[in-house]
């Protein structure tokens, strides 16, 4: 029980866990996410993590794939409506999240259900059923709602069916155990009134905190460009790491590595920088393995603390580029490193780029072939090598 609610933000029914778990009943479990998006960040390991510590205790998770409402977008913390997706981008994105979420959660204990597996047999009748259970007073109690309706920005009917579509997926599955973030609660909590209204039990409720993102300020969302993804480099994992402030630093032991309180007063007697280079390397090797963790460590190391380039980089010969003559942006484009013509042009001009160790601010400065090889260096992180 103590671990269980280690960590968390808030809980409904903290009497009803006690009372099922001295009963030794395997509970049921529930986690829904909805792929409105293609990468799976380190906001969602919180509640990945509490999922992951009721299946060691032997209870049945489910994870449930939010395909059908994730066309209508949850717009819990949303100031204006969520964009239409279809339902190929939510199938392709949905592949995804299984890949990324197993990284976290234990495959085999994992139960997979998708919510279109009852939305998509229902009438409208039947859903005119459903909205009878709830007003539009009580929609209005959630603050974004609230928010949204003060300040006359548009709030769709559809929005208002969100909660009552998520309460009953947890009646569909008869859910013990429902978790989220913190800005999901409402929608939990609708989950129990529907239950009660079915006959049955009312689900326990847990809530996760959020993660603050690398701006320090708002929680990580892929919306606000502050986030650290699954499928993030083990380079770029570790950069990123590495950019928080050292006052979230505590969170992310606890909500990612889940240190006790004593470990986390222990690695604050150590350095800051120390502490958060043991905190990129720790999250990396959870990715990547013991090998790469500490790689991507020794390469930041060597990189930061020694100004020095990293062993073993990239390289790409110029005459494989079928070019005459070569541009300095031709060779970052060729690497692929970049996203765009544009970006390179970008990072150049702002003096972003070196070469042998000299900003270059020309996008058209000619890399020759009797004066290989260059070492390219743009940023912190992406060094790569033009040899003839």
């Amino acid at each position: 029980m103590d671990k269980l609610v280690d960590g968390i933000d808030t809980i409904v029914g903290k009497e009803s866990l006690a009372e099922r778990l001295s009963q030794k009943k395997i509970l049921k479990v529930k986690l829904g996410i909805d792929p409105t998006r293609p990468d799976l960040t380190f906001g969602h390991m919180v509640v990945f993590n509490k999922l992951r510590q009721f299946q060691d205790l032997g209870h049945e998770t489910i994870l449930l794939i939010g395909d059908h409402t994730a066309t209508i977008g949850d717009p819990s913390g949303r100031s204006s409506t969520r964009p239409v997706l279809t339902p190929q981008e939510v199938e392709q994105n949905a592949k995804t999240y299984l890949d990324q979420a197993f990284k976290i959660i234990d495959p085999k204990k994992t139960i997979i259900r998708r919510n279109s597996e009852w939305f998509r047999k229902m009438t409208f009748d039947d859903m005119l059923i459903i909205a009878r259970k709830m007003t539009v007073a009580r929609m209005l109690e959630r603050d974004d709602f609230a928010k949204r309706y003060h300040e006359n920005e548009p709030i769709s009917i559809v929005e208002f069916l969100y909660p009552l579509m998520q309460g009953y997926d947890s009646v569909m599955l008869e859910a013990d155990v429902e978790l989220g973030g913190t800005d999901q609660f409402f929608n939990l909590l609708v989950g129990r009134v529907l239950q009660k209204d079915y006959g049955q039990p009312e689900q326990i409720v847990i809530t996760m905190p959020l993660l603050i993102g690398l701006d320090g300020k708002r929680k990580m969302s892929k919306s606000y460009d502050n986030y650290i993804s699954f499928n993030h480099s083990s380079k770029d994992m570790f950069g990123r790491i590495m950019s928080i402030s050292d006052d979230v630093m505590e969170a992310y032991f606890k909500l990612l590595l889940e240190y006790s309180n004593d470990a986390i007063e222990a690695l604050k007697e150590q350095h800051p920088m120390d502490t958060k280079k043991f905190l990129a390397q720790s999250l990396v090797t959870r990715f990547f393995g013991p090998e790469v963790g500490a790689k991507e460590r020794s390469d930041f190391e060597t990189i930061f603390s020694h100004k020095e380039i990293p062993e073993n980089i990239p390289e790409f010969s110029l005459q494989a580029m079928a070019k005459n003559p070569v541009t300095l942006a031709d060779a970052m484009v060729y690497s692929q490193f970049f996203e765009s013509n544009r970006e390179v042009h970008r990072l150049v001009e702002q003096g972003a780029v070196k070469v042998n160790g000299k900003c270059e601010k020309n996008f058209k400065f000619i890399l020759e072939f009797d004066r290989c090889p260059y070492t390219i260096q743009s940023g912190k992180r992406v060094f790569f090598k033009i040899i003839a």
